[in-house]
């Protein structure tokens, strides 16, 4: 099979990549090495999914992504610098190559910079998902996974979080745009026959995490004796979902589309083991055998008090079934880390 992967240079992207290949498929990857965080990030997550060094002779941005994408290329392997927002750059990648089934994981994420620069997630992530779909219609491509988000329950009262639940309130740019791509997509999926799962994720962690994310970053602060900026009183709480199960959610999502007609679904992708801050904090330094500085910081616009995924559905639609505990998955990233 050929799948497309939009964003598969980022921290899912690039495991994702990783195990379609490992599966003996053929993987086309655009990513617009974005400056949310270094480009030299995804580099290293390209080579690393590829099972090629990471070692690499940096110079600049353009260069250095013109030498990874000359480096990486092969019969089963072609990485695209391009940007969701550019339909006639895309366009001539469809043109290109016979896709089977597109993942659509690239966007701008984040819900504090969401609320910074809220007409450039617009743009990304509902303008740029508009495209993509526009060429499957045009390119008759049928099948099409996409990222969702957790943050698109807001503060729900309700405890755990159900597909069928309202998520009419969102509190953040981010998460309206995450939920427009959710109606959006219905809408293809009823005009242009595209079989359809969106995937709502609950705070992945694991390796590759974006640096920006709290379990990356407390490990790094903690590691170099810094202070930790510590939000609220530690009660906040997420529903952790280490990558490897993420990743076997997303494989077996594309599965049931391949083996399934008339789909459209919203499905939870979770760990349901919710971990609160302060519980966060201190598997991170036991696991480091490290004592936090913390630098305690009124609660953020835009943050929710606790996310916690209902994942009945994905356990019997498609079999998810999510085996990392929390301490463990810790573990995994933390040696990643002291290796990286």
């Amino acid at each position: 099979m050929i799948y497309l992967v939009t964003g598969g240079s980022g921290f899912i992207g690039s495991h994702l990549v990783e195990q379609l290949l490992k599966n003996g498929h053929s993987v086309i990857n655009i990513d617009n090495f974005d400056n949310f965080y270094d480009y030299r990030i995804k580099i290293k997550n390209t080579l690393e999914s590829l099972g090629q060094s990471s070692d690499f002779d940096f110079s600049d941005k353009e260069t250095d992504i013109k030498n990874l994408i000359s480096i990486s290329k092969s019969d089963n392997y072609t990485l695209y610098y391009q940007d969701i927002r550019d339909k006639n750059g895309l366009e001539n990648i469809f043109r290109e190559h016979k896709i089977d089934l597109a993942v659509h994981l690239a966007a701008l994420a984040g819900v504090r910079p969401s609320i910074e620069r809220p007409l450039e997630y617009e743009e990304v992530n509902i303008r740029g998902t508009m495209n993509l779909w526009e060429l499957c219609k045009d390119f008759n491509i049928k099948k099409f996974v996409c990222a969702s988000s957790s943050s698109v329950y807001g503060n729900n009262e309700k405890i755990p979080f159900a597909e069928t639940d309202n998520v009419d309130n969102p509190i953040s740019p981010y998460a309206a745009t995450k939920k427009c791509g959710e109606i959006l997509g219905h809408v293809y999926h009823q005009l242009y026959n595209i079989d359809m799962i969106q995937l709502r994720f609950f705070t992945v962690y694991g390796p590759r995490q974006r640096p920006d994310l709290a379990i990356h970053k407390f490990t790094r602060l903690i590691a170099e004796n810094q202070q930790i900026p510590f939000y609220g009183d530690g009660s906040t709480a997420r529903d952790y979902t280490y990558i490897d199960d993420i990743i076997d959610g997303i494989t077996k999502s594309i599965r049931y589309l391949e083996n399934n007609s008339r789909v459209y679904e919203i499905i939870n992708l979770g760990e349901s083991e919710v971990i609160n801050l302060s519980e966060m904090l201190s598997t991170i330094e036991e696991t480091l055998d490290k004592k936090a500085s913390k630098k305690t910081m009124p609660m953020q616009p835009g943050d929710v008090q606790k996310t916690n995924a209902d994942i009945t559905k994905a356990k019997t639609l498609i079999g998810y079934k999510p085996d990392t505990h929390f301490q463990n998955g810790i573990k995994k990233f933390v040696e990643w880390f002291l290796r990286k």
